[in-house]
C-alpha cells in the first residue's frame, strides 16, 4: 500500500516564546500542518540552514513553499523601500536553494503568499515592494495580524482555475508586497479587483503553482481545500516514479 506523501513545508527561523523558554526557534503556523493533513498528505517541516536542500527535496514527496517575510530586494536588483520589512537571509537563500531542487527534481510546489513571490524572482521576476503606493490603500493588508478579504477571478481557461473548480474565488490575503514583473515561464492566471496579480503558475511543469492569498488560512473554503489535495495529489505521482524508478 502507498504510503502518505510527504510535504516539505519552509520555515520561518525566528524569536519565540515556549514555557521558560524565550529562544531561537523553527516554526510555521499550525494551519499549514492542518490543511496538508486534511488533504491526506504528512506534513514535514524543513527548517532553514545552510546546506541539504537536495537531501530534503530528495525525501519529501512536495514542497510548500509557505509566507514569511519580505524578500531581500537585491534579489531583484532594488534597494529596499522604506515600508519593507527586514530579510531573513539565510530563509532567503535556503528557500531558493529548496526550489531549484525541486523543479530539477520535478517534486510539486506550492508557492503562498512569501512563496508565490519567492517563485517569481527566482524566474527572473521583480516585486512591488509596497502596495499601498501604487493602490492608495490597504486592504491586502488591512493591519497587523488581520488578514483581508478580496475577491480574485481565475483565468477560465488556466490549470488553476480547473484546480480550485471556479474562476472566481474569494480569498483571505496579508501582504504589501506582490508581483510587479513575472519572471520567465511564468504566467498570471489570477487578478484582484484592483489588478493586483494573485497566482501565477509555470508553464512545462507538473506542478508548480504560486498564490497570493492565504489558504491554508481559510479552512472553510472549498477552492482552498482543492487546492492542497491537488498538491497532495500531485506528490502522490511524484512518489509512483520514484518507485518505479527505484
Amino acid at each position: 500500500m502507498t504510503s502518505r506523501p510527504l510535504i516539505g513545508i519552509s520555515s520561518y527561523l525566528d524569536e519565540a516564546s515556549w514555557g521558560v523558554w524565550a529562544q531561537p526557534a523553527a516554526l510555521i503556523p499550525h494551519s499549514y500542518v492542518t490543511a496538508v493533513t486534511r488533504a491526506g498528505g504528512i506534513a514535514v517541516l524543513l527548517p532553514p540552514q545552510e546546506e541539504g536542500a537536495r537531501e530534503a527535496i530528495a525525501a519529501v514527496d512536495g514542497l510548500l513553499l509557505a509566507g514569511g517575510p519580505d524578500l531581500n530586494p537585491g534579489s531583484y536588483g532594488e534597494d529596499p523601500h522604506p515600508q519593507a520589512g527586514p530579510p531573513s537571509a539565510v530563509r532567503d537563500s535556503w528557500e531558493f536553494a529548496l526550489l531549484a531542487e525541486a523543479l530539477a527534481q520535478d517534486v510539486a510546489v506550492l508557492g503562498v503568499c512569501r512563496g508565490m513571490q519567492l517563485l517569481n524572482v527566482a524566474a527572473g521576476g521583480r516585486l512591488m515592494q509596497h502596495l499601498p503606493d501604487g493602490l492608495g490603500d490597504t486592504g491586502h493588508q488591512p493591519a497587523p495580524a488581520t488578514f483581508g478579504r478580496r475577491e480574485v477571478r481565475v483565468h477560465s481557461g488556466s490549470r488553476l482555475a480547473a484546480i480550485l473548480g471556479s474562476a472566481d474565488v474569494s480569498v483571505r490575503c496579508y501582504h504589501h508586497q506582490a508581483v510587479a514583473e513575472v519572471g520567465r515561464d511564468l504566467l498570471p492566471v489570477a487578478w484582484c479587483v484592483d489588478e493586483t496579480i494573485e497566482a501565477i503558475e509555470m508553464a512545462g511543469r507538473r506542478f508548480a503553482y504560486g498564490v497570493q492569498w492565504h489558504p491554508e488560512a481559510d479552512p472553510s473554503s472549498p477552492s482552498g481545500r482543492r487546492l492542497f489535495e491537488a498538491l497532495v495529489e500531485a506528490a502522490r505521482t511524484t512518489q509512483r516514479v520514484r518507485s518505479a524508478v527505484a
